[in-house]
């Protein structure tokens, strides 16, 4: 089978309905017999923030997983991943971005370099104008990094990827049995400037173990917490738990020590906002559309209030029904509102 052929399988693959973790393990073995990769970070992010919400790292990364954030939200650096996401051209590889001068890159000459690893190919996973995910693929130190071809190969999968994971993230909920977020409620964890764990209370600790097993600090409360150091300002991002909880986490400065305390809250559909819709594939429009018709809009009213014929807004309206799945304004609302399952 030529690379070309593998391509295929590899997009074909992306809407085989794996959940974000299967496709990601999937795509990584996958991805190895096409390219040489030596090392690979592939990520799902927050589409509103683009800050990491879980990650998967080969050795020798894992080592380094707390610096590579501090580069990634604190430092001055080539092809960071939300300026990938929000350029013309989401795939770019260190060698392009430095002409070849991979010194020029902090990252490289204090997290790379020292691991044996050269170039790097960075990749902002998009789908319907949101960043989904990022992928970042390493190479063994040596002369020469990814080729032209190897990175065109990247460009055209990573829309592809971008769909899986958004599909991925809409994939049902686990059974986790009675406990869930009615039983629990927001939990917290104090960090130090940092970003080392000082306490945490009982129900962060039940939330972190559903963000992922073994994981004494999650990627998400070190990205949140690193991107409040960089702003000095509240941040957030929304996580989906392994069981299909949706958890917002806040960051904020504890007093004047340096301390940073996450806040780990379970959010209900209502509140996920533009989020859910994203998830659904809906346009701008159609979200503009969607978000009057669940605050109870008419027709008429949501036509007068965007400036819309009546015939642009009932398109609008059936693409929603569509995407999310549903037959009339009560379905949406009941799938939207309450996270009661669509029929689609």
């Amino acid at each position: 089978m030529g690379a070309g052929d593998r391509l295929e399988v590899l997009i074909q693959r992306c809407y085989a309905g794996l959940d974000a973790d299967q496709l990601r393990s999937e795509m990584l073995g996958r991805l190895r017999g096409v390219l040489t990769v030596d090392a690979a970070f592939f990520a799902t992010v927050d589409p509103a923030t683009v800050l990491f919400t879980s990650a998967m790292v080969d050795e020798p990364l894992g080592a380094i997983t707390e610096q590579f954030i501090a580069n990634e939200f604190g430092q001055d650096d080539v092809n960071k991943f939300a300026a990938l996401a929000g350029g013309r051209d989401p795939v770019r590889s260190l060698g392009q971005a430095t002409r070849g001068e991979w010194a020029n890159s902090p990252r490289y000459v204090e997290l790379m370099r020292p691991l044996g690893l050269g170039d790097e190919l960075r990749a902002a996973l998009m789908s319907n104008g949101r960043c989904w995910g990022v992928l970042c693929l390493h190479r063994e130190n040596a002369e020469s990094g990814f080729a032209e071809p190897e990175i065109q190969l990247v460009r055209r999968l990573a829309p592809h990827l971008g769909e899986g994971l958004r599909l991925g993230l809409r994939a049902p909920a686990a059974d986790t049995g009675p406990v869930g977020s009615a039983a629990v409620g927001p939990g917290v964890v104090v960090l130090d400037g940092m970003l080392r764990m000082q306490s945490m209370s009982f129900e962060a600790e039940y939330w972190i173990s559903e963000l992922g097993p073994g994981e004494q600090l999650p990627v998400s409360v070190r990205s949140v917490a690193a991107r409040m150091q960089l702003d000095g300002a509240t941040a957030r991002l929304k996580v989906r738990t392994r069981g299909g909880e949706w958890l917002e986490l806040q960051a904020s400065r504890l007093g004047d020590d340096g301390q940073i305390v996450v806040v780990m809250e379970p959010v209900t559909p209502a509140q996920l906002g533009s989020l859910l819709l994203d998830l659904h594939g809906l346009t701008p429009a159609q979200q503009r559309v969607t978000e009057l018709l669940l605050r109870g809009y008419s027709t008429r009213q949501i036509v007068e209030r965007l400036c819309l014929s009546p015939h642009t807004v009932q398109e609008h309206v059936r693409a929603s029904f569509d995407k999310v799945g549903v037959g009339s304004r009560r379905e949406l609302v009941s799938v939207l509102l309450r996270g009661s399952a669509s029929r689609g």
